[in-house]
Parts: structure tokens; sequence; C-alpha cells
């Protein structure tokens, strides 16, 4: 039976009461038109409106060379090309991206930019694991390959759990510096920069000895637009409610709802909830879209607006964001 999140659980809900009492880390936001809530990262020259709603791809489809029409992913604002490797070595849909003609591409990135959807590429992913290699000589040859094939900017997938459970902080100095030399060669404003980290890395309380996602966003979460968070293959019984994923994780990983993320010092309006399209498409953590969307009326009724992020397109298609987005942005 699918069963909504209901603000009238008091208890469930009293980590999001918590923090919308907390007047140092409330999310700024206006109403814009038609009632909505609205933000924006801009630093003048190129607005990044919030919510952001992002697909993944890294799957062939059958007739498309490249990322799909846009009329089949009406209701997403960012695409991402999945992956690009180490050393600047496409795969998948990033590699599809390299094989079309400069004209072709030039195409598509008027119709993106026609529709309002930016295209970028995700790095990384599960199978690549980068920690070893020097972050500064990676970061520039990966932000260069996003500016010799125009794309809007990058996705930073990083998934080294082994160095992450190390406790060394050999991952946190990783990213933390590839993220810097990142942003020196992609300026803040006129390209994307986001991070895709699994929930449990922003737990607080030493449970990552290098400090995790919460030092990552202390030391360079001014140079990342937001953060995808993936909010599952992380337990059979992890994220996978409302109430677990926005106001109260499980004791396995504790303080990595949504909302406790945010308390916890990460700006609500940079967290993004990152759910698979199907209950095939990850191990464990899908909900219903349906229910997601009721997920999503409740977060933005507490003050949040900063979007979802999908794995992955073509499951994730025009419907399921419309399914998705109903109860709070409708398409």
């Amino acid at each position: 039976m699918m069963v909504h999140f209901r603000l009238t659980g008091l208890a469930a809900i009293a980590p999001i009461l918590l923090y919308l009492g907390s007047s140092t880390t409330a999310a700024v936001v206006s109403t814009g038109v038609g009632g909505t809530n609205s933000s924006s990262i801009s630093d003048g020259r190129t607005n990044f409106s919030l919510p952001h709603f992002l697909a993944y791809s890294d799957r062939d489809t059958p007739g498309t060379i490249g990322p799909p029409a846009v009329s089949d992913i009406k209701g997403f604002n960012v695409f991402a090309l999945s992956f690009l490797l180490q050393n600047a070595n496409p795969a998948d849909k990033a590699q599809e991206w390299t094989s079309l003609t400069q004209n072709q591409r030039q195409t598509i990135k008027r119709e993106y930019a026609a529709a309002g959807i930016k295209l970028i590429v995700s790095a990384f992913g599960s199978t690549d694991i980068p920690t070893k290699s020097d972050p500064i000589a990676m970061g520039t040859k990966m932000a260069n390959w996003v500016k010799q094939y125009d794309l809007d900017g990058m996705d930073v997938d990083y998934e080294d759990f082994d160095v992450f459970d190390s406790g060394t902080g050999a991952g946190e100095n990783w990213l933390i510096s590839f993220t810097t030399q990142l942003r020196t060669i992609l300026p803040q404003g006129e390209y994307i920069i986001t991070h895709a980290p699994v929930a449990p890395w922003f737990a607080p309380g030493g449970i990552w000895g290098g400090g995790g996602y919460l030092r990552v966003h202390k030391t360079v979460g001014d140079l990342i637009d937001w953060y995808n968070i993936q909010f599952y293959n992380q337990g059979a019984k992890e994220y996978n409610t409302c109430s677990n994923v926005l106001a109260q994780s499980s004791t396995q990983w504790p303080q990595t709802a949504l909302f406790q993320i945010a308390a916890n010092g990460v700006p609500l309006e940079k967290l993004v909830l990152g759910k698979p399209a199907t209950n095939t498409s990850a191990s464990d953590g899908f909900i219903p879209p349906t229910t997601l969307a009721g997920c999503l009326a409740t977060a933005k009724s507490g003050g949040w607006s900063a979007g979802v992020s999908v794995w992955e397109y073509p499951d994730a298609d025009a419907t399921w964001i419309k399914t998705v987005r109903a109860s709070s942005w409708a398409v």
C-alpha cells in the first residue's frame, strides 16, 4: 500500500521544526511567479535557478546518440551525461557526446538552452576510483574537457568508499584539491559544479575520521553549486520513506536525513534529493514517484526548494518528473 508522509505526524517532523526554528541556518526563500518558492545561484552572469531537477544517464538508448530530445525530458532543467572517467576519458553518454560533430553539438546546445536545460557531464561514478591520482592535474584535464566540448559544467560523482572508511582524510583532501582546481578553470556563475555524495558521508560526530562531507563543505562548499545527494544504496531500510529521508535517519547513519544535514550547517538550498527512478535502478532506497511527490510537498512546506536528482534516464523521463513535481512545482 502506498503511504504518504503527513505533516500531522509531529514526532516524525520534529527535526524539520527544529531546523525552522533556527535563525542561523534557515534558507533564504522568496516568493516567485505563481506563488512558488524560488531562489538562484548567481554571480550576475548566469542564473542557476532553484529548484534543480537533474537526470543522469549512462545508458545506450536506441536511435539516440548523446542526450535525448528536450521533449523527452520536459520538466528537468539539468541533464548529466555519464561518465567522464580519469584523465578525461569519456565513456557511455559522455563518449557519445564526443562522437557528434561540432555542428551537431552546437545544435543540441541551442535546443537545450531554449528549453532552459543545462547540459553537464558527470565524472567518475561507482567504478572509477581517482584518489591515487594527482587532483590538480586531474582537475585541469577534466575542466578543460568541459570547455572543449562546450558543456555547462561538471558533477563530481566520487565513490571511493574504502578511502572514506579508512578515516585518514585522504578522500576529503583529494576532493578539496580537485574541486578547487576545477573552479579555477570553470568560473563560478559561468559553469555549474555539483557533487553527488552518498547521504551517510554527511554524518557528524567523528563517524568519518577525515571529517566526511561536512569537512568538504566547510572547506570548499562555497565553490560547489549544490549536492545531488544519493539517498539510496545504503541499506534496505534506509532512506525509503518520506520520514527517514527528510526528517530523521536511522541510527545506522545518524543525522543524515535532508533536514538534519541542513541543521548541521549545509545550506538547505544546496541539498538536492537524489533517488533511483525505479526499484531496479538501485539496490534500495526507491520511493514510488507518487509518494515521492508527497515528500517534495512536505519538504517545500518546510522551506526547502533545492530539487531532485534521479538515476537515471530513460526510466526517469518527462512522465516520471511530471509525477514527482505534481504536488510541489507542477509542470
